[in-house]
């Protein structure tokens, strides 16, 4: 057997495997043992898989992952989102869909203290959904909203696809960080634009909340306040060049704690379920990361992705022409598997592509991230759709991929201008040092 064809068996299986529902990270593993083995010889292999895995897990600079996880799940447990949804519901509750563009605010501050799209779906669902059924919100609108602000989770820096995108592009994962802001402020403003337009033409989709008084809006700021702090100190830090990205996230676990103990909101249980979630979900990314290491070691002896690379290079079609056929396949991909895996999978197969045609790399990061960020709501998995589904059990499925379908029109626009203009998103990174 060639190298391409145990590639090109090895894709097959992969795909095979993963609709079989075994966790990605296991499936990697499995597929890029095997064929390594058989492309050169099982001990090779075994000693492959014992290197990788233990070079991933005892990694310095993957330390930053359960350290922004940590960040984010004590802000939740101490009830940092919930403040954050009460002082935009305060400002924004009474304008028509002001419930909803207070929902997109909140997701984009958690965000910016959180990293992960899930987690900022689960937690705005938990905190918005029962106060926009309680003015009548149509289950479409209120759902899709959240389904797709949580994908801010991944744009708004602190963000772990950032991370693993930068580690295995050797990329400065600050520049990456300081890319995600502006496209990520662009992005929360069309999601609102997208809401205002949506409950103008359909008025009947919601009832305005009363009108806050000028002493409620004072006193809801401090949820605020918390978040900017938090904010200001991790991504100030980097801005200036004043710490690492891990240096940034362990100061930035250390501000929550700080801040949490002394508002008094977060309880010796909330902290000890934040360590709990926190061991998950790192050890969870990290079994992804140290599968798709064996994975593309296997695909570097196959020579797949120098191949790929070389013909799309002879390609006679514009660079711009060939970013957008990488870009659909991405959207397709990101229809069938969780965006961290796709990026992972992807990467040792596109990132040369993309280099041999002379774009930025901190703007592809981004640019996928944005495209990642439309797989987390479109059908069939959706995995930001099945969280919030998790949490509304009363509103059917096709409901929520519904109204999440009509939050995409802000995402696609988003894609067109970063892909039109890439300074959007390498304005801040040519700052920094």
């Amino acid at each position: 057997m060639t190298p391409i064809s145990a590639g090109l068996l090895g894709f097959l299986l992969l795909i095979v495997l993963m609709f079989a529902r075994i966790p990605v990270g296991f499936v990697m593993t499995i597929v890029g043992f095997l064929g390594f083995g058989l492309l050169t010889s099982w001990d090779a292999s075994l000693n492959l898989l014992a290197r990788d895995f233990f070079s991933v897990f005892g990694s310095y600079n993957l330390t930053v992952i359960p350290l922004f996880v940590l960040m984010g799940q004590i802000s939740y447990h101490a009830g940092i989102s919930g403040r954050l949804f009460n002082a935009a519901h305060k400002f924004l509750g009474h304008l028509p869909g002001g419930l909803a563009i207070a929902t997109i605010g909140a997701c984009a501050g958690f965000s910016a203290i959180c990293g992960s799209t899930s987690a900022t779906a689960a937690t705005m669902a938990s905190v918005a959904l029962p106060e926009m059924k309680k003015y009548r919100y149509d289950p479409a609108l209120a759902t899709g909203v959240i389904a797709a602000g949580g994908s801010l989770g991944i744009l708004i820096p602190p963000s772990t696809i950032f991370i693993i995108y930068g580690i295995m592009t050797e990329q400065s994962v600050g520049k990456l960080f300081m890319a995600g802001i502006l496209p990520g402020i662009l992005l929360t403003v069309f999601f609102i634009l997208t809401i205002v337009v949506w409950t103008r033409l359909k008025p009947d989709l919601c009832i305005p909340a009363p009108r806050a008084s000028f002493r409620e809006r004072i006193a809801s700021l401090s949820g605020l306040i918390e978040t900017f702090l938090l904010f200001v100190l991790v991504m100030g830090g980097l801005f200036i060049g004043f710490f690492t990205p891990t240096e940034a996230a362990g100061i930035g676990v250390f501000g929550t704690i700080v801040i949490a103990l002394i508002g008094r909101h977060l309880s010796w249980q909330g902290f000890k379920r934040s360590l709990n979630e926190t061991t998950r979900i790192s050890c969870m990314i990290l079994v992804i990361v140290a599968g798709a290491t064996v994975f593309g070691h296997f695909l570097a002896v196959t020579t797949i992705p120098a191949q790929i690379g070389q013909w799309v290079a002879g390609l006679p079609l514009s660079s711009f022409v060939i970013i957008g056929l990488v870009i659909l396949v991405y959207l397709f991909l990101g229809c069938l598997m969780d965006s961290l895996a796709m990026i992972m999978l992807t990467i040792p197969v596109f990132y040369p592509v993309v280099t041999t045609l002379g774009y930025d790399p901190v703007w592809f990061g981004v640019v996928i991230v944005l495209v990642a960020e439309m797989g987390v709501i479109t059908p069939p998995v959706g995995i930001n759709v099945y969280v919030v589904a998790g949490v509304a059990r009363d509103v059917p499925l096709q409901t929520i991929f519904r109204g999440a379908a009509n939050m995409m029109i802000a995402l696609l626009l988003t894609a067109l201008l970063l892909i039109s203009f890439p300074q959007i998103a390498l304005f801040l990174p040519g700052f920094m040092k």
